[in-house]
């Protein structure tokens, strides 16, 4: 009689666990209509509808939050948008998923490249040669990103950047 309460309450914690660990899926297995949106993103990206490729990427996700190629996907169709901080950001998203990952390891570094931030692009650099030991196309392409060094930023000229010339100008007696 007084194991009783001990004994059900065990037995409801022994059935919500065991019913959770058969309801889960395996990392590897996406969802079908998250590949769906993904290679619809893909092809809006290729299109050029870059509005297009992040909506049906950002579906990609929220249907299957673990589908790591629409994480690079995206990226690629950020930096395309010239926003390389939300590139760098979704692939450690990218990363946190699978951080073998070199396609996710080398896009990050070439955003940090274009970003200007070249010594943390080398130092991801040697994070992708460390796991790539043979001849990687996405590390070569880091690699010489690296040495081709960031973008030149347009400057502006001289008059429009100076704060004295936007001055009212001055009464002389």
């Amino acid at each position: 009689m007084r194991f009783t309460p001990a004994s059900i309450a065990l037995a409801v914690v022994l059935t919500t666990v065991s019913s959770v660990g058969l309801s889960q899926k395996p990392d590897s297995q996406i969802s079908p209509q998250s590949v769906e949106w993904q290679k619809a993103g893909e092809g809006a990206h290729k299109a050029g509808n870059l509005e297009g490729a992040t909506d049906a990427l950002e579906s990609a996700l929220a249907i299957d939050p673990r589908n790591r190629a629409a994480f690079i996907e995206l990226a690629e169709v950020a930096r395309a948008q010239g926003l390389q901080g939300k590139a760098i950001r979704l692939y450690k998203e990218a990363l946190l998923l699978d951080p073998t990952d070199v396609v996710a390891l080398a896009g990050q570094g070439e955003a940090m490249v274009e970003k200007g931030a070249v010594a943390r692009a080398k130092e991801v650099l040697a994070q992708a040669q460390a796991i790539c030991k043979g001849d990687c196309a996405p590390v070569g392409k880091l690699s010489a990103a690296i040495q081709k060094g960031p973008p030149a930023v347009a400057m502006t000229t001289a008059k429009e950047s100076d704060p004295a010339s936007k001055k009212a100008p001055t009464q002389t007696q």
